[in-house]
């Protein structure tokens, strides 16, 4: 009996509980596991080591100015000197006193005007000579010649042809990034492969067909790789056409500072024009991201 009794029980307890329906309980946020929200070893190293380095370059600098240099600006007196430049720079008190502001508008706009300039000629010529052996033939021998020439060599010869600054600096600057930007170009064209051209001529597209349609996005890749090359090399050039010419520029307000021997100034201007150069490497990064497809 007591054994009946005893299963009985059993059997009560078993479909009590089958018959009530699940209950979720609640894990105090104490209790429960917590999900790591720290950073990455990889990117503390990422983050630290590059203030080691200006640690360093910081530590250099004063002992240079400390045992060597007395002549030279302490960090100290570049900081102040980058605080009262940067606390007006758009000033303007005449043409031969401008804020830095102004300075790096002058400069950034002939730069521009001259890559613009060069990529015009440079993409069509690169692709006649990607497309043509002949033209290839007949103008890679003139390219060899005058593409190791340093660009400010150019620099008389745009001032006699144009007797004035600003052209003067465009053309030093269309001769700067003409090179990079027409070779990548026929590189690019000579690189594709001939089964899209094959499939061109069974589709029996017209010449600017296939350059709209195939060449140029196949040699795109090779296209944005010379602008930025071109872009890179150009931002430095313009800094020492602008000391030779005088004016308006960056380059030329790191020469009058000279002359006025505020070398403070002139690490000031050397920092931002090395801020200046990453900014238009990211433009192009973010243009090459956007426009090529092989960065997908």
């Amino acid at each position: 009996m007591a054994a009946t009794i005893v299963k009985l029980k059993r059997d009560h307890a078993e479909a009590v509980s089958a018959a009530t329906p699940a209950v979720a309980v609640a894990v105090p946020a104490s209790v429960a596991p917590r999900r790591s929200i720290g950073i990455s070893r990889e990117a503390i190293v990422r983050l630290v080591l590059p203030f080691f380095t200006f640690g360093f370059v910081i530590a250099a600098w004063v002992v240079v100015q400390t045992h060597i240099a007395p002549e030279l600006p302490t960090p100290a007196a570049v900081a102040q000197r980058a605080a009262e430049i940067f606390a007006d720079p758009f000033r303007d008190a005449g043409p031969n006193d401008k804020g830095i502001g102004w300075q790096l508008l002058y400069s950034l706009g002939r730069v521009s005007a001259g890559f613009g300039l060069a990529v015009l000629v440079a993409i069509p010529v690169g692709f006649l000579m990607g497309m043509s052996k002949t033209f290839n033939t007949a103008w890679q021998p003139l390219i060899q010649i005058l593409r190791p020439v340093s660009p400010l060599a150019w620099l008389p010869i745009g001032l006699l042809v144009f007797k004035a600054v600003d052209p003067s600096a465009i053309f030093v600057i269309f001769i700067t990034c003409i090179w990079p930007t027409l070779l990548n170009t026929a590189a690019g064209v000579r690189a594709i492969p001939q089964d899209y051209l094959n499939v061109a001529r069974v589709l029996k597209l017209g010449p600017l067909e296939v350059a709209r349609k195939i060449l140029l996005p196949a040699a795109r890749p090779y296209i944005l790789t010379g602008m930025r090359l071109s872009l890179g090399i150009a931002w430095m050039v313009i800094v020492a056409a602008e000391m030779l010419t005088g004016g308006i520029g960056i380059g030329f307000y790191v020469w009058d500072e000279w002359n006025n021997l505020n070398v403070a100034s002139i690490i000031v201007a050397i920092v931002v024009i090395g801020l200046v150069g990453i900014g238009l490497e990211m433009v192009m990064n973010v243009l090459q991201r956007r426009f090529d497809y092989t960065a997908h």
